[in-house]
Parts: C-alpha cells; structure tokens; sequence
C-alpha cells in the first residue's frame, strides 16, 4: 500500500516558486519536488517546467533502470534552451527531488538542496541526501553542526541545481531498494526542513496514523516557527509504504 499526501504553500511570499506533483504509470509512483530559483518568472516557470518533463517521462513510459538519468537529463536540456529561448540564461533555475515507487522495487535522485528523508525500523532511524551547497560542505567538514545548517548566513549558497551547466558532478542517484519492510519517505523544500528536525520528524511519524496526519503535525511546527510574513515558500510530500 502506498499512502501519500501533498501540501505547498508561498508562505510570506506573493508567489510559489515551489512545485509539486505525483505521475503514475500503472500502479507504479513517481513523485516530484521543486524549489524553483530566480524570482518572480523565473523560479516557478523553471519548477513547474521541470516538474512537468519529469512527470510526462513517467506517465509515458513509466519505470525503467535508466529513468531517472533521462528525466534529469532531458529535464535540464530543455531548462537550459528555454532559458536561450528567452533570453535569460542561468536566471531560470531549479532543485530537483523525485521518488519512485514500483510494486517491486524504491529508488530515488536529487539535485541542490531539497531534501529526500527516508524513515525506517519503525520510525527510529534515517537517512536523507546529501545537500548540493555550501553549508553541507562546511557540516561535513565539521565546522558546522546539522541542526547550524538550518539558519547558517550561506545556506541559500547552491553548488549544483538544475538550469545551471553541469561539471562532471550533476544530480544524485540512490542505490535501488527492494520494497519490503515497511518504510516511509518525506520529500521537502529548504522552506520546510528548516523548521522541523530530525527527531521530531521521526517521533511525529511514530504519533500519526497516515501521511497526511504526519505531514500536518509537522507543518504545524513550521507554521509556529517560520515568520510568515517574510519566510520562504514550503513544501513536503509524505508517503508511507507497507
């Protein structure tokens, strides 16, 4: 059973540049996050166009060993000619996060600073990807602690996003898992996992029934603490798999 649940929202922003979306192929999943770069015009045309590469790729072709590299890469090919289509070259840029889920198997990949949670053992561990900035550089290093990342002056600094020329090192792809124990995954915009750690995440999850009591309980925490008259736009997709 795969049990899901969306919300996003401008917060104290006049717009989304946030985008979120599921596609399915089948019974299979793919879900899709964005956090978009650039400002008004420029972030949410580069999200939602993303987003919408990536979710078309799925609906039409559904899962394969390759999927993921080709939506990435075909996502950011076209990105990078609708920005010399307009005339606004490295202005239109995005993160990336997507899941897929199949009746067999989970897998997953990012680019920037979106974050992929994966819970398991009941909700007593996890793990999540590895940032694309200049704050998870300074964590790794040991300057920094996790929880500093979180409101540290350079946390908006991106070193790999979509829109932007890739080097040799682009998105992130994880190992493929077999789909068996019971596990939970929650996709979130930098908006959103500012406000809420680790723990809490985990033991909201241990409290909630289903994904949409989870994801409130901690929207909730972000609503206490985020200005909302000045805090970024944020979003979070939760899915529950049994």
């Amino acid at each position: 059973m795969i049990d899901f649940y969306m919300s996003t929202s401008p917060g104290g922003r006049d717009n989304n540049e946030d985008f979120i979306t599921k596609a399915e192929y089948g019974e299979d999943k793919c879900f899709i996050l964005c956090d978009g770069l650039g400002g008004h015009d420029c972030g949410e045309v580069a999200s939602s166009y993303v987003a919408g590469v990536v979710a078309e790729e799925f609906t039409l072709y559904g899962d394969s060993a390759d999927f993921l590299k080709n939506a990435f890469t075909k996502a950011q090919e076209g990105l990078l000619a609708l920005q010399e289509e307009r005339g606004m070259t490295n202005a239109m840029k995005t993160t990336l996060v997507v899941l897929v889920v199949t009746e067999d198997q989970i897998k997953w990949a990012h680019i920037g600073d979106s974050r992929l949670y994966r819970f398991y053992e009941n909700g007593t561990k996890y793990e999540r990807t590895r940032d694309h900035s200049m704050v998870q550089i300074l964590k790794d290093m040991g300057d920094i602690t996790e929880a500093d990342m979180r409101h540290h002056e350079d946390r908006n600094k991106l070193l790999r996003v979509m829109g932007a020329e890739w080097s040799t090192k682009s998105f992130d792809l994880s190992a493929v898992l077999e789909r068996g124990e019971a596990q939970s995954f929650a996709l979130m915009t930098d908006g959103f996992w500012e406000y809420v750690l680790e723990d809490e995440m985990m033991q909201l999850l241990r409290d909630t029934q289903d994904a949409q009591e989870w994801l409130l309980a901690m929207e909730k925490l972000v609503l206490e603490r985020a200005d909302m008259t000045s805090t970024d736009n944020y979003s979070a997709i939760c899915v529950k798999i049994s």
